[in-house]
Order: structure tokens, then sequence, then C-alpha cells
């Protein structure tokens, strides 16, 4: 063995001496290796699988008894504690063990602080990550959590497990990237865990358009941009069915006077990078009348950036309190997603705009006050300090905060482009009795609808798609959340920052959210569609799907005899509505030419084409290429502004209608040719361009990678052999898709199923760092284990840690 390791040693320096001449992770340059490449220190003590599998007792001043924790044959731990604050001590230090680099890296991009380690490759990326206000906002959040004793509770014990675990570490003993990157972990505090729960914000609630819309509706005329970008797809099968009457009396809204939102251009560009598109998921269940054992059953496959180590941990939590299994964020206590012998839970992302923009009335040139109703108001200044690893002195960037927000957009030369931002995820919580630690509590520890209900009053933003079922038979959606009141209109556009009738109006009430409860057809879903049809009485607005929805509503509805097989089946699916829809268009466009490319050999085999975007087929990509080269190629009107202007491009479903309803509309016309153009020239263009790429397998198109967080790509699982397509239920593309796959059968025991793309370790040298992503890429799944006790007999441990109390 000692050959064994000093071979694999030597191995592995000459392997990561040239990844170090190579490669810069996460574009910084590398630290002195003497110290990385130590044999007593460095990278090499983390070559052997993370842990020996060798039961042990830990003992600690702060646990008030003696608990167990089974790690079961995958390397998935089952804590049985005697309270809940132990189990979230617990739950802190094996976190910390098994992912402590990732959870300090998370809360480092968050709030700005990646430059302290990085150098100044991070410093512009921290420069903008104080500018948009997300430490500000973990701040202002933590303030309310620990008015909550219950969230007290919770937070400072899982703080000090996870401290417990760094502060029995020595340098030889670290996670294998603080090695890689110089530098040692951080105590853990209740603001790193509201700073993880602000990059949950930034992902999934932080996109908007505002900018590009106003963009394109001044270059456009008011007129075209309605015709282009209307709000609402007709087709569309919303999350809470068109049938759910509102049982409420909606609260009067002052609409704003002319003029309110009608900016012009003004900033070339949003300040940010946005989020991808439809990050959100999947989630649906059926009641127990459509099910062939009798029993409901619930779905959940949040879609999320995939990564290595991977986004979620899995575990079960057992206290007098609650016996649940599922899936956590390392760095957050609790369960997200998962199920009890009662009930199971999951969510979506909503997707409404939660963020506008407010250009700023300087009311001087030093700008240290703005005008709103005539009125200076004074900014308030904050000066951020950026540490800089490898300066001396800290970078200090003054950030100005208006009652809007931060200036997140600052152009000197141009201060009439000053814009202010709007944010959800700034906002205090509002007073209640708990908030998102404790809504989740609740659902672990739930017993049925009416837990579920309490819970929600919890939790506030990013706003999602919260689904239940219950062994009671009760199925259930809430589109939940805090979402602004708006007007009509109201945030599509930059807006006048100088009038305080631009704000919000307030927040919708929780009653009148938008909820299904059992409703007729049986089942409840939602895929990141509009949440209601266009009755619903308050306006939002925002980015929705329009194909996943209509798919799983309509294959829901079609079946009956419904098993755990089915549902994996359904998740798994890669069949698209999106070609089934346009490809009957441009096929009968093309035919109505006298082009011999109607016969072409790849053209014939797109005609029998099933619309799955199965892995082998080369169908999928010649449809992908010819869709894009027909989309540009009507909107080349806005497609010539991209170097200098942000322009929102009108949505894919608008232009298959347009295709279909108006072939000769005058959108279809190159302005820059004497020649009339219609949806004809379109198709047959844009086949043109598509034929010029070889034929591909979809797997080797679409290319899809699960990288390392600091990628480097000899920790990463790269050009997957996998298929699936983002506007199918299996929402798989180049870098995001299933983060975890769960189906739950709530029979008299549940039937649980699921698998996410990594595995418990996030060290590279260890056995359970990526076991299981060969098994998601070939759509297996495991069954998930909620045990009755320690010594339960489904679980066959292959080590158990003893926690007791130290003397």
């Amino acid at each position: 063995m000692r050959h064994i390791r000093f071979l694999l040693a030597l191995v592995l320096t000459a392997g990561l001496t040239v990844l170090a001449s190579l490669h810069q992770p996460m574009g910084s340059p590398l630290p002195a290796l003497g110290q990385f490449l130590s044999p007593f220190t460095g990278f090499w003590q983390n070559a052997d699988p993370a842990h020996q599998f060798k039961d042990a007792t830990l003992a600690f001043p702060q646990l008030s008894a003696e608990h167990e924790v089974v790690f079961d044959e995958r390397g998935v731990p089952h804590i049985f504690a005697q309270s809940a604050e132990d189990a979230s001590f617990i739950q802190g230090y094996i976190h910390a063990r098994d992912r402590l680099w990732q959870m300090d890296i998370s809360v480092r991009a968050t709030i700005g602080r990646l430059s302290e380690v990085m150098g100044e490759r991070t410093l512009e990326r921290d420069r903008l990550q104080r500018r948009k206000g997300l430490l500000w906002g973990a701040e202002n959040a933590l303030k309310k959590w620990m008015s909550s004793p219950e969230e007290v509770t919770i937070i400072n014990a899982y703080c000090e497990g996870v401290n417990a675990y760094i502060s029995s570490l020595k340098p030889a003993d670290y996670p294998l990237e603080f090695k890689l990157l110089g530098y040692a972990p951080e105590p853990w505090t209740p603001l790193h865990i509201a700073a993880f729960y602000k990059s949950m914000s930034e992902a999934l609630c932080s996109r908007h358009y505002d900018i590009p819309a106003t963009h394109a509706r001044t270059l456009l005329g008011d007129s075209l941009f309605q015709v282009l970008y209307p709000e609402y797809n007709p087709a569309q099968s919303p999350v809470i069915p068109e049938t759910v009457e509102w049982n409420f009396e909606q609260l009067p809204l002052q609409q704003p006077t002319t003029g309110d939102s009608m900016l012009s251009i003004g900033a070339p560009r949003t300040p940010f990078d946005l989020p991808s598109p439809f990050i959100g998921s999947n989630n649906w269940a059926v009641r127990a009348e459509k099910t062939a054992n009798g029993a409901p059953i619930l779905c959940n496959d949040p879609h999320l950036k995939l990564r290595l180590p991977a986004v979620w941990y899995e575990l079960q939590m057992q206290t007098p309190e609650y016996n649940a299994y599922g899936v956590s964020f390392p760095g957050v206590p609790g369960i997200i997603i998962g199920f009890n012998n009662k009930m199971a839970w999951g969510v979506t992302n909503v997707g409404h705009d939660v963020l506008d923009w407010y250009r700023i009335d300087w009311a001087n040139p030093e700008k240290t006050a703005y005008l709103i109703n005539g009125q200076e108001q004074p900014v308030r200044e904050i000066v951020e300090v950026i540490q800089v690893k490898g300066r001396q002195a800290p970078v200090r960037d003054t950030v100005r905060y208006t009652a809007w927000g931060p200036v997140t957009y600052n152009d000197p030369e141009h201060p009439n482009h000053d814009m202010a931002m709007r944010w959800l995820a700034h906002d205090e919580p509002a007073e209640k009795p708990f908030y998102a630690l404790g809504a989740f509590t609740r659902l672990m520890g739930g017993q049925g609808l009416a837990d579920y209900q309490t819970a929600l009053r919890g939790w506030e933003s990013p706003a999602q798609n919260f689904i239940f079922a219950s062994q009671d038979n009760d199925i259930a959606i809430t589109v939940n959340g805090k979402l602004p009141l708006k007007a009509d209109q109201q945030g599509r556009f930059v807006q006048d920052g100088s009038r305080s009738a631009s704000g919000w109006k307030g927040f919708i009430p929780h009653e009148h959210l938008p909820r299904v409860v059992n409703p007729e057809r049986g089942f409840v879903s939602s895929a990141n569609q509009r949440s209601t049809g266009p009755d619903y009485p308050y306006y939002y607005n925002g980015g929705f799907d329009d194909y996943r929805g209509r798919y799983i509503n309509r294959r829901l509805a079609e079946m009956e005899g419904i098993t755990v097989e089915d549902m994996k089946a359904l998740q798994l699916d890669s069949r698209s509505l999106k070609p089934e829809e346009v490809m009957p268009v441009l096929l009968r466009l093309l035919d109505q030419t006298a082009s011999e490319l109607r016969n072409h050999e790849r053209v014939t085999a797109l005609r029998s084409w099933d619309y799955n975007f199965t892995k082998d087929a080369e169908a999928p990509s010649l449809f992908e290429d010819w869709f894009k080269a027909a989309y540009a190629q009507t909107f080349d009107e806005l497609t010539v502004w991209e170097d200098s202007l942000e322009v929102l491009k009108p949505e894919e479903w608008r232009f298959v209608e347009l295709l279909t309803t108006q072939p000769g509309h005058a959108i279809f016309d190159h302005q820059v040719t004497t020649a009339v153009e219609t949806a004809q020239d379109i198709a047959l263009r844009g086949l043109e361009e598509a034929l010029q790429q070889p034929p591909i397998s979809w797997a080797a198109y679409q290319s899809t990678d699960i990288g390392h967080m600091a990628m480097i790509p000899a920790f990463s699982r790269l050009d997957l052999d996998v298929g699936g397509y983002e506007d199918a239920p299996n929402a798989i593309k180049p870098e995001h898709g299933p983060s975890w796959r769960m189906v739950v059968e709530l029979g008299e025991k549940p039937n649980a199923w699921g698998i996410f793309p990594g595995g418990p370790s996030g060290n590279p040298g260890s056995v359970f760092y990526d076991p299981m992503v060969t098994p998601w890429v070939e759509g297996q799944y495991n069954r998930l284990h909620l045990m009755d006790n320690p010594d339960d007999a489904s679980v066959q441990p292959i080590y158990r840690l003893t926690f007791k109390t130290a003397e």
C-alpha cells in the first residue's frame, strides 16, 4: 500500500505540474507550487478516498445528547438526532466535511470576495457583485431571521457544526482546492447562510428585460413592438388551470399617468450577465385515482447549472420533530426538496420579473443627491472595501444607494444613463413568526395539507412553485413568494426614477397568490410556464416556458394507471412540442418553393423524425440549425444593432405564430434587398444555411459538460453522451439540466427514487465524488431509503459516526 500511495502521488504530481503550467483555474494565476506539491501538506494528502469507512465517535461540547449517523452504500448520511438543534449541528459538520470548499467559494462568488483568494482577475466581478447589493440583501434578510428564536437556534447550531469541523483541520487536511489556490477556510457565520440564499436569488429571480425591451420599442416604434412582443401565448397551459376561479376582492391599483414608462434609449446594455433562461425545473403530482397502486405520486427535477461538486447534498434527518429525506444545499441547514412518511414536496422557479431599472435624475454633478417629485434626496454612499490578493492596499469602490436601490450602472461620460436597481432580493422580509428556514423545517415535519399551507407563509424569495402530495390523497401547488403589485405594463421597460409613482404599489397578499388544491383533472404541475391565465386580477411580467409545461400537462391528462416507472419515463422524456409545432410549418413553406432541397436526403430524414432529442439522432441538430437560421434571418433588423445596443428579440413562439398565420408579414422582408421576401424565402434560406453544417449526433452537437467549479478539466466530466433538450421534459443543455430527479409514491410507506449527477463528496480523490454521473446519463435511479431507526434493515451501512457530548 505504501508503494501504491507513492506511485499515485508521483503520477498526480507530474500531472498537476503540467496542469499548473497550462491551466489557470477560475482565470487566476496559480499559487507557488512548493506548498501545493509538498508530500506533507500538499494535494497528495487528498489522493486517497476522502474517508476510510471506519466507525468513529466524535465528541463536542455543543451537543446535548448522543446521536448516530449511518452512511449507506452510496455514502448518503442518515442522521438520527435527539433534537432539531443537534441535528442542525451534525448537518453542518457533515456538509463541511464533504463540501467545505464548495461552500466557501459559492459565498465568495456571491458577495464579491473572490479577489481575496484569486487576485486581480476577479476584481471587476467582485466590484459588480458589490454593486448588485447582494451583501446588503443578505444582511437585510439576516436581521429578520435573527429575530425568530426558532431560526436563531437552527442557524447557530449549523454554524457551530461547520466550525467544529473547520477547527479540526490541519493544513494537510484542507480540501484540494484550498491548497491549489493557496488559502485557508474561514469560520462559517449566519451571514454566510444568508449570502448563500442570495446566490439562489441571483440565479433564479434576477432575470429581466427592461433595458433591451426599451431599446427594441424605441427602434421599432410602439405599434410594431406590440405586434412582435405580445405578453401572453394563447396556446399556454398555465401552472394554475384556467378553470380556477379567483375568490378574492382585488386590491385597487392606481394606473400610471401617460408616459410613466416611455423612456427612450439609455444604458446600451444590462450592467451584468443574466442567468440562463428557464433555470427552474419540472414538478408534478397525481392523485391516487390516476395511479396503478392507488397512491398519489409526486415528482420533481430542478434544472440548474450542472457542476462538480454537485449543487445538491442528499441526506436523511430524523429528530423528535421530523423524519425527512431529500436534498439540501451545502452551506444551508434543512432539506429543500424531499419527503417524509406522510407527504412530499418540491419546487420549480416562478419566473416573475422582480427586478426593475430606474433612470436617475441627478440633482448635481457630484451625484450626491437625486430628484424625486422635484425634491432633492441625498444618496447613501457605501464604500465597498475589496481585498485583492497580491495588493498591499484594498480597492475601494463607492456605491450610491437611492430609494430604488443601488446605482449599479454608472456611466461617467453619460450621467443620464445612470440607473438604480429595484430588486426584491434586497428587501428585508416582512415581520412574521418564521422565515425561510422555518418554512422548510415545517415541510420536513409536515403531516398533511394544512402543514404545507402553513409552511409556505415563511417563504418570500425567490418565488417558487411549491408542489405537494400527501398520503391522504391531497395534492396542491402554490405560486408562492413575495410578488410585487404592479400597474399594467410596469416593469417591462426602464422607468422614470424621478417620479415616486413609478414605484411598485405594494405586494400581492399571500391569500391572493395563485394556488389550486385537488383539481378535477387529478394532477398539478409546473415547468416554469406562466402562473395563470390572463384573467388573474394582478399584472405580472417575466420570462416563461412555452413548451415543457404544455407537453407535461398533455401527457399527464392522457395517462391513467400511472406507475413510478411511468413517472421516471416522463422525467426522461426527450420529446419536444417545439419541433412538433415548427417542423410542419417549415416543411410546408419549403414545399411551396421550387427548390431541390425539398428532396435532400437529410430533409427526407427530418420529415420522418419523431421529435425526440435522443443522443444518437442526427435530425435534432439539423432542426436546431434550421430553426436558428430562419429566426436570425427574420429578425435581421434587430441583429444589426447587437454590437452597439442590447435589443430584445421576439419570443420563439411568436416567430412560429407569424410563420404560420402571417407568412407575408413585412418582418420577413430583408431591408437590404430589392426583392420582397416572405416566410417561404426565410424557410429556404435558413435550410440552405443549416445544410452547410455536416451531419452530427445530437449528443455531439449539444456537448453537455459537468464542469468543476474551478473549471479544472481533470476534475470535470466533459462531453457526456446524453440526449435531452431545453424544451423537452428532460431539459438537458450544454451546462444545465436536471440537477436532482425525484419520484415519490406515497403509499403505506414511501416508495421513493432519485438521483443527481455527482456524489456526496467534494473531494476529486474520493470514490464518492462523481459515482452517479454515469447512472444519471443512462437514466437510472437510486432507491431512497427513509430509515425508521439506525438499525433499519433496509440499509446495509458502510460505516457509522456517533456524535456525543464532550465530557
